[in-house]
């Protein structure tokens, strides 16, 4: 759309309307998590307090506050209020949480390091559990349409399942076009349905006293601590608030949260409150049991719309995540491919797909019921935001220059509530919290191992190296055969000798007249501006060294940046350039200085890299390949 400098009116005009339509987008993609924990959340919660007797109205009032106070200090006082601001060059998350925090010290730190892989992965293992308690919730509802349904709930959210990871390499962005409307009318429906139950017993009300809430763990010790697990479902998706913050910015997510999403859940919640004070039993399925008869099937098609739109959002926020930790050396290189010509963040991982579906669906056939699976719920998302926490108050502290004790003040409360909320859930471990824990832990091994096995890698291989200005003089001295066109050189560090030009030079003894030693580097911002992108620097007649950077979030595209290197000065035709690039082959040893199970594992992970060619981007038939072999 061309808007005229001069019209000051048509100008707000657009700003306003892409303002609604970016609030509309958050509340189709931000909030499908926590807009479809109603469906579970206070029946899981109400249920275990009750532990078998009758539902009494301390259990559903105090159930109620804890839901509602949960809801305002941790997604309201700590997501939407503070950790939004906490913006790293507009995009938010916890890996960006992580780069912004390292930035504020103003040097790489192994505790922030660690914190981030801890929640990057803690963050995975929820994406593998929310579809599937999503979508098993949903589907459930038909045994309320009629019994005869029981027996078919697994199987139709295990098909449901396998057609949504099916279509992710197909491109989201035709889908994601209809989950802002879809999930208006999922928040409307919400309201209308709280607002028609809330009068069953308007004395619910009384739940948005606190008291409530400090009474019913005062008065329930342990099982009081089990329920404020189950509490905790409720808030889940807090975090993907954050996570968000640079597809939608802060204000229409801020907007769209405070407006319309909060007070649809927080008014659903009540009237499910209402109808189990008016009647007990329907603590059975209080969410379906909102719904008139003659409704129930529809609504079951629109909540199973909703938790497809939430785990949606989960998946691609997985992508993401990985792609960031690619990018930030914690992982290796995955198979990267592009659905949208015009949105970069519209990506498929195929490989990681495939692992998320395999996941998802033996969680459906291991636990059964979205009720066992509750249990698993929750300890994953409890850590990232214990992490989000810690690492918020380093970049208050010293991004923002608070004093230390006034930061401390501020975010000290909000970590202590999700420490709680990170306990509660901890006594779940044996019911099944166990399962996200133990696949969080495997993927902070695999990073463990990838940047130790590549530390290591880096200071062998050093110790071989040559210097590259040394070698630029040996061969002024004594030259070698020298050939037309230009060769690339792909290398880590451009002070040394790549190992393909070390090879290229002692098997076959040709040296080409123009050579570019060619750096890839990540900047520890999500994007980074085209007049930083290439930086060129010559080094002798022959010899020339060329460093392109790319932000976090950024896919690594050579031949694009060369062009901006061609502008810069470089001449030189793609068609007579040949890129060298190194494949290593990695053996154990003896002496690596890791055990022997995870110098395989290393091993492993290097082989199922994606070709450094395809990865980069550069086209198959300019590419020379020289093969080393390395133990480690």
């Amino acid at each position: 759309m061309t808007v005229s400098v001069t019209s000051t009116e048509a100008h707000e005009g657009h700003a306003t309307s892409g303002f609604w339509a970016l609030t509309l987008g958050s509340i189709g993609v931000v909030f499908g998590d926590i807009g479809t924990s109603p469906l579970y959340a206070f029946r899981e919660a109400v249920t275990h307090a009750a532990e078998g007797q009758p539902v009494s109205r301390i259990i559903v009032l105090g159930v109620l506050s804890l839901i509602l106070w949960s809801l305002f200090i941790v997604v309201t006082a700590k997501y939407v209020l503070l950790l939004l601001r906490a913006d790293n060059n507009g995009e938010g998350g916890t890996l960006s949480l992580m780069a912004l925090g390292q930035r504020a010290l103003g040097r790489r730190s192994l505790p922030l390091l660690a914190l981030g892989v801890v929640g990057a992965s803690m963050f995975i293992g929820d994406s593998m559990i929310t579809p599937a308690i999503s979508v098993l919730s949903a589907v459930e509802g038909l045994k309320l349409v009629t019994p005869a349904f029981e027996h078919y709930v697994v199987p139709l959210t295990i098909f449901i399942l396998v057609v949504l990871f099916s279509v992710q390499s197909s491109g989201t962005a035709r889908v994601a076009s209809a989950f802002g409307p879809v999930m208006v009318v999922w928040f409307a429906t919400l309201t209308v349905l709280g607002l028609i139950h809330i009068s069953d017993d308007p004395t619910v009300l009384y739940a948005i006293n606190p008291w409530y809430a400090i009474q019913f763990m005062l008065s329930h010790g342990t099982i009081g601590l089990v329920t404020m697990g189950l509490v905790f479902l409720a808030v889940t998706g807090g975090e993907a608030l954050y996570a968000d913050l640079g597809h939608f910015g802060r204000k229409p997510i801020q907007t769209g949260w405070f407006y319309f999403v909060m007070p649809a859940l927080l008014i659903n919640y009540f009237g499910q409150g209402a109808l189990v004070l008016a009647d007990p039993s329907a603590i059975a399925n209080p969410f379906y049991r909102l719904v008139p008869g003659v409704l129930l099937l529809p609504m079951v098609v629109l909540a199973t719309a909703a938790t497809v739109i939430a785990s949606q959002a989960v998946i691609t926020g997985a992508f993401s995540l990985i792609r960031q930790a690619v990018q930030l050396g914690l992982l290796p290189r995955f198979e990267v491919r592009y659905t949208s010509e015009s949105h970069a963040g519209q990506i498929y991982l195929p490989r990681v797909n495939r692992l998320l579906l395999i996941g998802v669906v033996l969680l459906v056939l291991l636990f059964r019921t979205s009720s066992g699976l509750a249990s698993a719920y929750g300890i994953a998302v409890s850590t990232t935001m214990v992490v989000d926490g810690i690492m918020g108050f380093v970049v208050i502290w010293k991004l923002w220059n608070w004093r230390a004790a006034t930061a401390a003040a501020v975010i000290l409360p909000l970590v202590i509530v999700d420490t709680s909320f990170f306990a509660a859930n901890l006594l779940k471990l044996l019911e099944g919290a166990w399962v996200p824990l133990l696949f969080g832990i495997a993927v902070a091994v695999m990073i463990w191992t990838w940047r130790r096995g590549a530390a290591i890698l880096t200071a062998k291989t050093r110790r071989i190296e040559v210097p590259l200005v040394d070698l630029i003089k040996s061969l002024e001295k004594r030259p070698p055969h020298i050939v037309k066109g230009t060769a690339v050189f792909l290398t880590s560090d451009p002070s040394f000798v790549p190992t393909a030009m070390m090879h290229n030079l002692k098997h076959n003894k040709v040296l080409h007249e123009h050579n570019v030693i060619l750096t890839i580097e990540t900047a520890q911002t999500p994007r980074v501006d085209l007049s930083e992108r290439v930086k060129m620097e010559s080094i002798s007649e022959k010899f020339s060294t060329v460093r392109l950077r790319f932000g976090f979030m950024e896919s690594p595209n050579v031949p694009k940046a060369l062009v901006i290197a061609r502008k810069l000065g470089w001449q030189f035709d793609i068609m007579a350039t040949s890129f060298f690039v190194s494949r290593r082959s990695l053996k154990p040893s003896a002496q690596s200085g890791m055990p022997l199970w995870q110098d395989h594992l290393f091993i492993a992970m290097s082989r199922s890299a994606n070709d450094a060619t395809d990865y980069f981007q550069i086209p198959t038939g300019r590419v020379v390949e020289v093969g080393t072999q390395v133990t480690i």
